[in-house]
Parts: C-alpha cells; structure tokens; sequence
C-alpha cells in the first residue's frame, strides 16, 4: 500500500498555533457550509443504532467543521439526546466553545490532547474521525482501527473526496479564492487570521499545500478494508467501505466498522 507521503504544515508539532488555528477556520466553514458530511447521516444513524450509543466521539476534530450540521440531522434520524465529543491532539477550545454555545452544550470538546491511536478508556462513544484520517500512514492507521477494536468500539472513518482530477482543480482554483472572499466572515472573529491571510499570505498558502497532500494521502475502500481487516484479524467487527455522493457531485469517502452479532454472542 505504497503512498505520496508529503508533510502537511499542520501535522508539525513545531506549527504555530495561530496558523493552525486560521487554517481549522477555514475548514470549519466550508465543511459546514457546502454540507459535506450530509450524506453519511444514514451510515451513522445505523451505526448508533447498532451500538445502542448516544454519543459520538470525535476524534482528530481540528476545528470541528460540519459537526453542528451532522449532529442537527443526526437528532431527527436518531435521537434528540444525542451528544458529540470533541478531540484533537491539537484542542481548539475556542472554535469548540463556539458550538457547545449554539447547540446548549451537546457538542463539547475535551481541552486535553487526545491520541487517536490510544484514546483514553474514560472517552466513550461510536467513534468519528473525519477529513483527518489521510494523515495517518498504514502502521498508524491500523493501530488507530485496531484501538476501536480493542475497546469494543465503533468507528466511522470519513474523508470529504473521492481523488478525483477535478478535486486537484478545484483545490488550486475555487478554493483559494472562496477562502481569500470569505475569510473576513468566519467566526469566532480573529484578528490574526486577517493578518496572516491578506498581509502576510500564510495561511492560505499552507491551505493550500495541506489541501493537496491530504488528496494524494487519501486512502480508496479498497485500502481502507486491507487496514481494517489487518487491525481486526479476528473478525470482531462488521465493515463496510465505499463512496457517498453529495447532491452536487462531491463524494464521501468512508470506512464504519462495529461490534458484530457473532463476536457478541461469543
């Protein structure tokens, strides 16, 4: 399973967290405002209701771009109690206080780092990793599926394209430009992000190049059942991997995996 293993500015330890920060921004409102994850609600609602859980566990959540949304669908396919945790080994506890506000606390963020690869037994939930995924090489992506199998927990894995060439089009072209017309409108407003965006061109250069690694990162179904079958050599879990397509063409690339009848029963 050989991969273009490129750097991505925002996996770096030493990355200056406001840059982080403007760059999560920004994914945050386009993720949330083209509705990118709308198609997966089904997959998920299965999933919650297979797992008989109630919250979600979400890890790697950056800035947690399309979380409200999900969690909006997710309370009329599901269940109105539902709840979100969010996790990052980078917290943005800022973007995070935003959405616990807007949605009265049903989404919330853990202000400690949290590893994917080794959650923590006291963070429940069906476990969630989207758009964040492609930045696992398959040693730790394995170990990242093998620790939800381990813990008896499910996980969907969900990336916001499908490697097409329009996709590479696309992130050279329309969304530079969308991010340059509508920075001055993402929220919580940041001073910084202006600055690192119009007078010193930061943010939306290192977008820019993380935008096209994580296109050449991304795993295929395919590739995302080898991984879950090496993480899962038992067979405790049901799999299921493909493609969702969005009303306006973009795809969802997903990976869910949960406890299965026969494991259960053993």
């Amino acid at each position: 399973m050989k991969k273009i293993r490129l750097f991505e500015f925002e996996d770096l330890p030493w990355f200056p967290a406001v840059l982080r920060a403007g760059m999560m921004d920004y994914l945050r409102f386009m993720i949330s405002a083209l509705g990118t994850y709308r198609p997966i609600v089904p997959l998920l609602a299965e999933a919650l209701r297979h797992t008989r859980q109630t919250q979600l566990l979400e890890l790697g959540a950056g800035a947690g771009g399309g979380t409200e949304g999900l969690w909006r669908a997710l309370q009329t396919a599901h269940s109105p109690t539902l709840r979100i945790l969010l996790t990052d080994l980078y917290p943005q506890p800022a973007a995070w206080a935003d959405l616990a506000r807007r949605t009265q606390g049903a989404i919330s963020g853990t202000a400690q780092p949290v590893d994917a690869l080794q959650v923590p037994a006291g963070l429940a939930g069906f476990r969630t990793i989207f758009s964040a995924f492609h930045h696992f090489a398959p040693a730790p992506a394995t170990a990242l599926l093998a620790d939800a199998v381990r813990a008896n927990a499910g996980i969907g894995v969900f990336e916001g394209a499908g490697r097409h060439w329009w996709e590479f089009l696309a992130a050279w072209t329309v969304l530079p430009l969308a991010q340059l017309l509508l920075t001055p409108f993402f929220r919580p407003f940041r001073f910084s992000r202006l600055v690192f965006t119009y007078l010193l061109p930061l943010i939306p250069l290192c977008t820019l190049w993380d935008g096209t690694v994580s296109l050449l990162r991304m795993y295929s179904p395919a590739q995302l059942l080898q991984l879950a079958a090496q993480a899962d050599p038992n067979g405790r879990f049901t799999w299921q991997a493909g493609k969702k397509r969005h009303w306006w063409g973009p795809q969802v690339t997903y990976l869910v995996g949960y406890p299965s009848l026969k494991a259960n029963k053993r």
